[in-house]
């Protein structure tokens, strides 16, 4: 018989346990080591059974052993110490508390919304790197006590568990979660009702989401579920799996996100009694309507009209790209965003944001093809602050979105770039950690010093760990693959060779992502006897372990993961290469800590940052990477390998090419530093570019790094800026949003009528003096109004610059050609050198000369 409905009901907790609640709530046991082993005390079978779930252990726990445990005096010593070491944890000054006692003036509250959060795997509500990288900046956000708010959406059968057919191909299965089963409490008025979000939908319908807390350390993580008695059938299922269904489904999904995702955040901080943020963080482009929301907010609330809204939205708006290709943007047709967005009959006033125009919120993500509505340019144009998540990552962003800010070169984009980190504690076994604490004391080990003192560790110290930490992922892969094959429908007594796959000697690379095809999942097959002789080489052999999951409507992933499967399927090689199915951060972690080279070799650039080899780093493992991402401004070339691209090659032959070059690093520089040992069977030079790793990548893969350079470069300064923005009745954002119109009207007359040079001398130098005047028609706005430069650069063939140089030139006066500006500048470049004149809008509020992509030339 199956079940009508399943729910979850906790244990009753004697109240000597009654700090296990708190304990159990709070992810922080997630990323803490000793509240680990306080609940695998409570009965180490079970806690393996529940996959370290501490809900689960509550739930499946016998009230017998809770009762012997209420009066076990040494386990309610521990249980006391470990609440007390939370509640300190929550409560001690951190680095922002620090940083505001110095007198630092940061934001007083910061919401950050994600379409995805990997904070555990108990809480499945992330597919890949996008939703880790967002848990671990929560994360990192509590460590260092940011006043900061997650927001995001409670998918009730999370991303989808993977399996293989006995063929090879992906399978996925949707199971349901119940919230009640999940370390989450659920938002509550002060009559304990649940808080609702409500969203008006077309067809005179309401969406409605009641929101979950999870809480990360320090930081609640708000999670919308629309899956609500009050709901039709179809927005039930708003909230049902992440990245399923349609468009239609889609766009829902991102209304809730965005639009009930502010006011969640309001009806949190009212319930709490808690300052509103001052700045939104959009991670991606998904919850991009949240800035309509909050220009609704102004609008009908504060009497500002559109353009006086959108100032101080922007103002106070940071907006975050992860993709380096369009294909991975969200786009809609436009028909459909006006379907939602529109008046009950069409007109023009908003039925979802009363007070808008919709043409107004449509015009924002505009694109060049009219039918199309583009989430990424939504994001853009209500971010004051933009930034990619590499420094290659930020150029290629700024190339790819040059279109938004036309006349200027894709340098001036303002779009600028935070690398991604990771967090450490979650992510470095408790070997490194253990070792950590030994050598710098407690609790550092996401801190920037300290890491100098690896110098000081024994070699044959650091290889008896790498040692350890193999023989760990060894185990976890045969038991994994057992499982597997089980599934796909073998049996225990096929199954005996199970046991000698891998050695724990050997050296181990690992493979592990999403399969979109730019990651090229199956390049390492390019030449599978090249790659089989590796494998099987008796004196070096290799052996590689391969996981990842394809998007469930990708039929493409999912042939090229059945290529890998097959592959590796074969006897001959099955003891050396294994796919795993079902990636999760359960996994993750054991290939972080086992493997000892992590390979990636994506398509670059198109490799946004890719923080996999951030975690293998962090345990010693040591890179084999194309240089796209982080790795290409990290990589010395004493901390792994850069594989050789062939760039501008057609994709055939540039697979060829670069497989080739993977697989003469491995068997030319890999394997003979990995197995070249000294009497004490130590490969010292391996073990010299570990310590190197750790040592010096260490400090710079933190999300603690990361975390802190959002706050220094685009939290501080947005914050600024919407405190001026809003300051004396929205002063600001009305003079910003007046200004703006002046310069839209004007614009199209501002010109360079003129420009004179004079005093260079016939063979100049670098150096030598060269004096501009410029003769600039204003189209009616006054000289204070624009920004006049002299810009310098390398000139090519066809007269383009490049490499350069801007100089402001100063108003001097008026004549019959207009405005005069002039500059005496020593020339700083040599050889063919040219230069132009440029006026750009200038005003104080706005965060750079480009941001209204806004330029008259000669």
């Amino acid at each position: 018989m199956k079940a009508l409905r399943r729910f979850t009901v906790r244990a009753h907790l004697p109240e000597p346990l009654a700090a296990l609640e708190a304990l159990t709530t709070n992810l922080r046991w997630s990323w803490h080591p000793q509240t680990q082993d306080l609940f695998e005390s409570i009965d180490p079978t079970l806690w393996a059974k529940v996959d370290e779930d501490p809900v689960r252990l509550l739930g499946e726990i016998a009230p017998s052993r809770l009762d012997a445990l209420a009066t076990d005096s040494e386990f309610l010593e521990r249980l006391h110490a470990a609440a007390a070491d939370l509640d300190d944890y929550l409560s001690r000054p951190a680095w922002y508390q620090l940083q505001r006692e110095r007198g630092t003036a940061l934001p007083d509250g910061i919401a950050y919304f994600s379409m995805e959060f990997g904070v555990s795997e108990v809480l499945p509500n992330y597919s890949g790197g996008l939703g880790i990288l967002a848990g671990d900046h929560l994360k990192a956000a509590s460590d260092l006590g940011l006043p900061l708010i997650g927001v995001g959406l409670l998918y009730r059968s999370g991303y989808f568990k993977q399996s293989l057919s006995a063929d090879g191909w992906q399978l996925e299965h949707y199971p349901s979660y119940d919230p009640q089963g999940l370390p989450l409490r659920l938002l509550t008025e002060s009559d304990g009702t649940p808080a609702l979000v409500r969203v008006d939908v077309p067809g005179a319908r309401t969406l409605d989401a009641r929101v979950w807390i999870a809480q990360v350390g320090r930081v609640p993580l708000l999670l919308l579920d629309s899956d609500i008695a009050s709901n039709d059938e179809d927005m039930c299922k708003v909230t049902d799996r992440l990245y399923g269904g349609g468009q239609d489904h889609r766009i829902k999904q991102e209304i809730l996100a965005g639009i009930g995702g502010v006011r969640a955040v309001r009806a949190y901080t009212r319930i709490h009694a808690l300052p509103d943020p001052e700045v939104f963080h959009m991670n991606e482009g998904h919850a991009g309507f949240l800035g309509a929301e909050r220009i609704r907010e102004l609008v009908t609330t504060t009497g500002l009209d559109f353009d006086e809204a959108l100032a101080a939205v922007r103002a106070g708006t940071v907006f975050t790209t992860h993709t380096p290709v369009p294909a991975g943007i969200d786009r809609f047709p436009i028909d459909l965003v006006r379907h939602y967005f529109a008046g009950p009959n069409g007109e023009n006033d908003s039925a979802l944001l009363p007070g808008l125009p919709v043409d107004r919120i449509l015009a924002l993500g505009r694109e060049d093809d009219p039918h199309v509505f583009n989430m990424a340019h939504l994001g853009l144009r209500l971010g004051q602050r933009s930034n990619g998540v590499s420094e290659l990552h930020g150029e290629v962003s700024r190339g790819m979105f040059e279109g938004l800010w036309p006349g200027f070169d894709a340098t001036e984009v303002p779009i600028g770039s935070v690398t991604n980190g990771v967090h450490a504690p979650t992510w470095a076994a408790r070997e490194w950690i253990t070792l950590a604490n030994r050598l710098a004391g407690p609790d550092r080990v996401e801190e920037s010093r300290g890491w100098e003192l690896l110098q000081t560790v024994d070699p044959a110290e650091l290889w008896s760990t790498r040692n350890v930490l193999r023989g760990q992922l060894v185990d976890e892969v045969r038991r994994r693959l057992r499982n597997s094959w089980l599934e796909r429908g073998a049996t225990e007594a096929e199954l005996g060779w199970v046991g000698t796959v891998f050695d724990p000697d050997a050296l181990t690379v690992g493979f592990a992502r999403r399969v979109p095809t730019y990651k090229r999942l199956t390049l390492m097959l390019r030449d599978p006897e090249r790659l089989r002789a590796l494998l099987l080489d008796e004196e070096r052999p290799v052996q590689l372990v391969v996981a990842g999951k394809s998007h469930p409507a990708d039929d493409g992933g999912k042939g090229l993961i059945q290529q890998i499967v097959r592959f590796a399927d074969q006897h001959d090689v099955r003891h050396r290469i294994v796919f795993l199915p079902d990636y999760d951060m359960s996994m993750a972690r054991f290939l972080y800590w086992g493997c000892d080279v992590w390979l990636n070799n994506p398509l670059r650039p198109l490799e946004a940052c890719g923080t996999s080899g951030m975690k293998s780093a962090l345990n010693g493992g040591l890179n084999l990477s194309i240089r796209d991402g982080w790795w290409d401004e990290m990589f010395d070339g004493e901390n792994g390998w850069a594989i050789p691209t062939a760039d501008g090659v057609d994709d055939v032959r540039r697979d060829d090419l670069e497989a080739g070059a993977l697989y003469e690093l491995l068997e030319r520089s890999v394997l003979p530093r990995f197995y070249d040992r000294d009497d004490r069977d130590v490969p010292t030079r391996w073990i010299e570019m570990v310590r190197h790793t750790l040592e010096n990548l260490g400090p710079k893969v933190l999300a603690s790094r990361m975390v802190r350079d959002y706050t220094v470069d685009y939290y501080t300064p947005a914050a600024e800026a919407a405190r001026t923005i809003v300051a004396d009745d929205f002063a600001g954002a009305k003079a910003l949003a007046e200004y703006r119109h002046r310069i839209d009207s004007a614009w199209p007359a501002v010109r360079v009528a003129q420009v004179d040079s004079h005093g260079l001398p016939e063979s100049p130098v670098i150096g030598s003096s060269l004096g501009l005047i410029a003769h600039v028609q204003l189209g009616g706005l006054a000289p204070d109004d624009v920004q006049v430069q002299a810009v310098f650069g390398k000139v090519g063939s066809d007269d383009t610059l490049s490499d350069t140089v801007t100089v402001p030139m100063r108003h001097s006066g008026s004549d019959p050609l207009g405005e005069e500006f002039t500059v005496d500048v020593p020339l700083p470049l040599s050889g063919a050198v040219g230069y132009t004149v440029r006026v750009l809008p200038h005003h104080d509020l706005m965060a750079t000369p480009a941001e209204f992509g806004m330029v008259a030339l000669p």
